[in-house]
């Protein structure tokens, strides 16, 4: 059988969008919870599939193609299929975001406005590395009323091939096209002239990865360049806390985008501070670049001006002692990447001048910068995060993968009326209600 064109899977894709915008909202998590039971049903074949991805990738890291934190995550356990099955069932928990009536309005007796949630319709993405990103993806994808066009790495091809092929037999029952694997460079460069039929790009990735993306197609991109976040420990921290903080930003999962890059400390805390952070971050393996101050205290290698831009994804961190809270929101507005940046303080007007003078998607006092991910936020999910301010920001759960359309519903009632001698005059009051088809036309007709 010969494989689909890109043009024919993006086309059956559209076709599919229109057909799954209407399934029900049990159509679709009956489909989740059919996915989330054939991943763990089909762990052994998937782990088979990974582990030929991690021999290759594991060769290229030795060769200097590739680096760890690729390698970190490519690999998949079994925990980490329990996991992902577990996401599948808890994006098949989240309400349901379509058909709710976001705003009701009467223009006029008998003339209702109704403004309502519905699917973007065809979404493509593109992603590296992380084969549980595209179960993420798909899953959110489903739930929201959306056909999505896959593109993974070809480091996690055999990864993604088992997923994909486990994602679309769980569910025959749904529009045939609806989830589409394309593998192959051009089959992006394809894609991204498609901006007919294809609403939304998003990539997961580099910065350099997404930056290409953006600069190559006509399609709305809602994706991050950088994740280059930071802690900042205020002179009212707690000293043992911001330990632990700046500990778990860094080490938890150093090739997460939301991984600390840059610690900042306040000079009146840093002598005290920097032996301790130092100490605990070496016991992990960390390579450590600081600033004429930090290294007055401890022995580490000079930052450059370049560390404060970089994300490193990796245990690699940059340390900086700032003279003022002023001047931290400053070097975080000027180096960061509008990704996610956290203040550790006890002071709560330090917390709040920090919070409100940062501009970025998500800032966290006396929490880990890790917090910054669908799932912990309760989304259920994320296809990714959103540094921009356009449409959805920060982690992009199912409301971000949602638009709307307006309703109205009338009984005959013409412009014409509403200007002239004796205009009717417009009521324009918003009032609590949800849309039903034929709300007034329907329901007069009945009678």
């Amino acid at each position: 059988m010969t494989e689909p064109t890109t043009e024919q899977k993006v086309a059956d894709a559209e076709r599919a969008a229109l057909e799954l915008a209407q399934c029900s909202e049990a159509e679709r998590n009956q489909a989740l919870e059919a996915i989330a039971d054939a991943i763990e049903a089909n762990s052994e074949t998937i782990l088979a599939a990974n582990a030929e991805d991690v021999d290759e990738a594991e060769a290229m890291l030795e060769a200097g193609e590739y680096t760890q934190a690729l390698v970190d995550r490519l690999a998949l356990s079994e925990s980490k299929i329990a996991s992902i099955a577990e996401m599948v069932r808890s994006v098949a928990g989240q309400d349901d975001p379509l058909g709710k009536t976001l705003e009701a309005r009467r223009l006029d007796d008998g003339l209702e406005l109704y403004k309502r949630a519905v699917p973007i319709g065809v979404i493509g993405t593109v992603f590296e590395s992380r084969p549980d990103a595209l179960v993420q993806i798909a899953a959110l994808s489903l739930k929201s009323g959306n056909s999505v066009i896959l593109k993974g790495g070809s480091e996690a091809s055999e990864s993604n091939r088992v997923l994909y092929d486990i994602i679309v037999d769980a569910t025959s029952d749904l529009p045939e096209g609806w989830a589409q694997l394309i593998e192959a460079r051009e089959d992006v460069d394809e894609l991204l002239e498609m901006d007919e039929s294809v609403d939304l790009l998003m990539p997961r990735g580099s910065s350099e990865f997404v930056r290409y993306i953006q600069d190559n197609t006509k399609i709305p991109v809602l994706g991050h360049t950088e994740g280059v976040c930071h802690v900042y420990v205020d002179e009212e921290a707690d000293l043992d806390m911001a330990v632990e903080v700046a500990h778990d930003a860094k080490v938890q999962y150093p090739a997460a985008c939301n991984a600390a890059e840059t610690l900042l400390i306040h000079e009146s805390v840093a002598e005290e501070f920097v032996p301790e952070i130092v100490d605990r971050y070496a016991e992990s393996g960390v390579e450590m670049r600081g600033d004429a101050r930090v290294r007055k205290t401890a022995d580490m290698d000079a930052a450059t001006d370049n560390d404060w831009s970089t994300e490193y994804g990796d245990l690699i961190i940059s340390l900086k002692v700032v003279d003022s809270l002023a001047d931290a929101v400053d070097h975080v507005n000027t180096y960061g990447s509008k990704h996610t940046d956290s203040i550790i303080t006890e002071d709560a007007d330090a917390a709040s001048v920090f919070m409100q003078g940062i501009d970025s998607a998500s800032v966290f006092h006396n929490a880990s910068t890790r917090f910054s991910d669908g799932y912990r936020f309760g989304l259920g999910a994320e296809v990714g995060i959103s540094t921009g301010k356009i449409h959805a920001r920060g982690p992009v759960g199912l409301a971000g993968l949602t638009t709307y359309q307006y309703f109205l519903e009338g009984d005959g009632q013409i412009v014409a009326s509403y200007s002239g001698e004796n205009a009717r005059e417009y009521v324009h009051e918003d009032f609590d209600g949800e849309w039903t088809p034929g709300r007034l036309s329907g329901s007069r007709i009945e009678q």
